[in-house]
């Protein structure tokens, strides 16, 4: 690469462990990320495992004393970690030939590297003796994966998703005043996917306090129903009852706007709870003039559930709420009524040096690079989302298609999509569900069907105000899962989507997976040997297509819904169209730091109302002198002249959702272009420039929080002695 900029990310760690119960707090949500112990164990050897495998590790009693999980265990020689931690983004790149280590970028993790595939965590951790008599839940957001959890020696459970997060109540096992010991054993032998997904406690992890009559978190669903300028918000709570007498409380739910205020409440209601009872229970709430959730006004209210005894409040849950409706036809995507044509993205969850384990700032950070150039959708490729991502694309205005890991229907699977339904449905920014991607074996069959129609159910159960679709690798087969999904999604196959709609005219159809460039920024040639591929729209593997190839189809037509490019950024592992040494994919359109390749902006012209003119590539061609370059021109202009030292080139019309050429003899100095637009006229130039000596430094904000979870992005460019920078520069910085 040409290292003339390159990422860095800073996290200032601040104290962010467990604390004394505040009196007076009724519910209490106390982040558990700092001052963890790691250990390497093995996957192949109890012995090198701490005896794993050949101790009684389930004893009821806690008595597993010959392994790490007895809680008088001598972890000192551990090493100590903070979360989020990714294991696997630490480790050395190894060169095996074996297709799911290739995809996973190159790293020792999986069945093949026993020694470096199984981690145990331990954390110590104290409660205040005064909060005897409250519940206690541990909140895992993402391991990854198939993580064992023991508290004080007793075992709580396993969660097999690496992407779904699990809740443990842990009340009876709690010490009061004295030290907890919370064990978990992390087993990353074996992938769900086929990209990077890291290893280890990758998310936050949380104790939460409250009392015994309560509202269940995971269960509480918030939506809205807009009738002309006036809205009703409806909650759905469940509250729970786990004292072992009977117990009497009143509900009642609160909307407060973005200072929070109170807008309305809802009638409160009175409930009777026998012991370890749950009741559901329905409250609304009349909204006059709401201001609407949109993606160009990401507005949100908080919704409070409040919780009363005897008069005095022992339990409150707020969550985030957006208002608007959302409306999937076979002619458009409707938000608030408006037509919205998807301009979306597919993104994994890694980012360039940090792995899977995102401070929570770079999710907004990222959410932010995408929104620049026109992106208003993200799919969630191939998993539940970190839950600080869904909190970025509701604050910001992206929406979400929320996407289950696999498409089965077995209890395992099912539970993972109900706690995926649950965790996510009152969120503004998710549209549209999906269940599942690329089942080859199974999409077409009578047995995918049956799989299919078990998990909309599920999900018309559980959230009656989406839909959702399935992402499909076939053409215009429509036996199998395509038969009863909502809407039809299409993984590609581009050319087949207008013939599909002509024979099934009421389903919505919508690129799922669509084009699929590869490049490398700031490169113009292939070189299998470096594993560069051309920084312009022109290579794309067989099975996908260029950028201008799908947009020019689906732009112009109603009943492409729109689409999701593969991917907003490069990410590690998938290296197509290559293999070792290259560790990486080029799929971005921006690349593994977040900097723009050339595409963004073929789409940052068709995708925004800004007024866009780009000219590609750079213009320091020492040595080329009078060869011909090949000169883009990415524009949203009605037409755009070309200069080069003053002299034109031509003018040419500006072809809807596509980009011009110029085929241009080098000569060192200025390139420029003057765009036309309306009547108006602006300009953009490329010049040749110097050698690089300086380095300037551009952090993206100025202020940090010290919380444990805040980040700056720091972005480096070398410049030349006319403080223009220098894009061929190759500097080790």
């Amino acid at each position: 690469m040409n290292w003339h900029k390159f990422f860095t990310t800073i996290v200032l760690i601040g104290f962010c462990g467990i604390v004394n119960a505040q009196s007076g707090l009724n519910r209490e949500h106390i982040n558990l990320d700092a001052d963890w112990k790691f250990h390497f164990g093995h996957a192949a050897d109890a012995t090198k495992d701490f005896n794993y495998s050949s101790a009684n590790i389930f004893s009821k009693s806690g008595a597993a004393t010959q392994t790490c999980i007895d809680p008088k265990f001598n972890d000192s020689t551990w090493r100590k970690v903070d979360l989020p931690h990714d294991w696997a983004v630490e480790l050395p790149f190894v060169n095996v030939d074996n297709f799911d280590v290739e995809s996973h970028g190159f790293k020792p993790v999986g069945g093949l590297f026993p020694e470096t595939s199984i981690g145990w965590y331990r954390k110590s951790f104290k409660v205040s003796k005064a909060d005897v008599g409250k519940r206690f839940q541990l909140q895992f957001d993402g391991v990854f994966r198939n993580a064992n959890f023991w508290l004080n020696g007793f075992y709580l459970g396993n969660n097999q998703s690496g992407y779904v997060g699990v809740n443990y109540d842990v009340t009876d096992y709690l010490n009061f005043d004295k030290e907890n010991i919370l064990t978990v054993r992390v087993d990353a032998t074996q992938y769900e996917g086929w990209f990077y997904e890291g290893a280890g406690i990758y998310r936050h992890v949380w104790l939460n306090k409250y009392n015994n009559v309560h509202v269940a978190d995971e269960d509480v669903f918030a939506y809205s129903k807009i009738a002309g300028s006036n809205a009703t918000v409806t909650v759905e709570n469940t509250i729970s009852n786990e004292n072992f007498d009977a117990a009497n409380c009143t509900v009642k739910t609160l909307l407060l706007n973005r200072n929070n205020q109170l807008v309305r409440e809802s009638t409160a209601q009175k409930i009777i709870l026998n012991s370890k009872e749950n009741k559901t229970i329905k409250q609304t709430i009349a909204v006059v003039n709401p201001v609407l959730w949109s993606v160009e006004n990401p507005y949100l209210y908080r919704v409070v559930t409040v919780v009363f005894q005897n008069g005095k409040e022992i339990d409150r849950v707020e969550k985030r709420f957006g208002i608007r409706s959302i409306e999937i036809k076979a002619n458009g995507v409707f938000v608030n009524g408006k037509h919205v044509k998807i301009q979306g993205v597919n993104c994994h969850q890694d980012h360039a040096g940090v792995g899977s384990a995102l401070p929570d700032y770079l999710q907004y950070y990222r959410v932010q690079e995408l929104k620049k150039f026109g992106v208003n959708a993200y799919r969630t490729s191939h998993h539940a989302a970190t839950p600080e991502l869904l909190d970025a694309c509701d604050s910001l205005g992206m929406l979400v298609l929320s996407e289950q890991r696999l498409l089965n229907s077995s209890p395992e699977y099912m539970n993972q999509f109900e706690r995926l339904l649950k965790r996510d449905r009152s969120r503004a920014c998710v549209f549209l569900w999906s269940i599942g991607n690329e089942e080859g074996w199974i999409q077409k069959t009578e047995t995918g069907k049956k799989i299919a129609q078990t998990l909309i159910a599920k999900q018309k159960e559980l959230d009656p105000t989406r839909t959702c679709t399935y992402a499909a690798d076939v053409d215009t087969v429509y036996k199998g899962v395509n038969e009863v999904i909502p809407v039809r999604g299409f993984n590609y196959r581009q050319y087949a989507v207008a013939d599909y709609h002509r024979d099934h005219p009421s389903q919505p159809c919508i690129g799922t997976e669509m084009g699929s460039t590869v490049s490398t920024r700031g490169i113009y040639e292939k070189d299998s040997i470096k594993a560069y591929v051309p920084d312009q729209d022109i290579t794309a593997p067989w099975w996908a297509s260029t950028a201008e190839t799908w947009w020019t189809l689906a732009s112009p037509s109603d009943f492409w819904l729109g689409g999701f490019v593969w991917t907003g950024f490069d990410y590690r592992g998938e290296p197509t169209p290559y293999k070792w040494p290259n560790i990486n994919s080029h799929f971005g359109i921006l690349d593994m730091c977040g900097f723009p390749k050339n595409i963004y902006y073929y789409y940052k012209s068709w995708w925004t109302n800004e007024d866009v003119l780009h000219i590609s590539p750079h213009w320091n061609w020492k040595g080329k002198e009078g060869k011909p370059i090949d000169v883009w021109i990415n524009s949203n202009a009605d037409e755009v002249e070309l200069f080069l030292n003053d002299k034109s080139l031509g003018k040419k019309a500006m072809p809807k959702d596509k980009h011009l050429n110029w085929t241009v003899n080098y000569e060192p100095g200025v390139v420029k272009a003057i765009a036309t637009k309306k009547g108006k006229q602006f300009s953009t130039t490329l010049e040749t420039t110097e050698d690089a000596v300086t380095i300037v430094a551009e952090p993206s904000k100025k202020i940090l929080l010290a919380d444990g979870k805040d980040a700056v992005v720091v972005n480096i460019k070398v410049l030349d002695a006319k403080g223009r920078e220098v894009p061929t520069a190759n500097n080790l910085i």
